[in-house]
């Protein structure tokens, strides 16, 4: 059974940074791209992250220059870095794993496949 298991979240003060952990467990990952994405309450979830095969990434604009997201494939997780984070970051954060093989990811929520059950992150004004 495939599963990605998110950790990291908590409730952390404006200006503050945090690391998110996505732990993929039945299969390896590490031939599809990876993503981050949100929800904050009331909204739709967006894409925050992404991360191709190869390593190549994609940012949201509003996170670009203040989140990062990496890969370890000998242990198939990936991880999100969030510094300088904002109240309007607070949000459930979700891995995903891209249905395809060999894809450079991007920001179109069909095209992932895998889904974790996403931790919360609180940043506090």
């Amino acid at each position: 059974q495939v599963q990605l298991v998110e950790s990291g979240g908590e409730l952390v003060q404006a200006g503050g940074s945090l690391g998110l952990s996505c732990a993929a467990s039945g299969r390896t990952f590490s031939r599809n791209a990876m993503a981050w994405f949100r929800q904050a309450p009331g909204k739709e979830r967006e894409f925050v992250a992404s991360i191709g095969w190869v390593g190549g990434t994609a940012y949201a604009d509003s996170v670009k220059g203040r989140f990062t997201i990496s890969r370890n494939n000998a242990k198939n997780t990936v991880a999100l870095q969030m510094n300088s984070l904002k109240p309007e970051d607070t949000a459930v954060y979700y891995c995903a794993g891209d249905r395809d093989l060999f894809e450079s990811g991007g920001p179109d929520r069909s095209r992932y496949e895998n889904w974790g059950q996403g931790t919360q992150v609180t940043v506090s004004s």
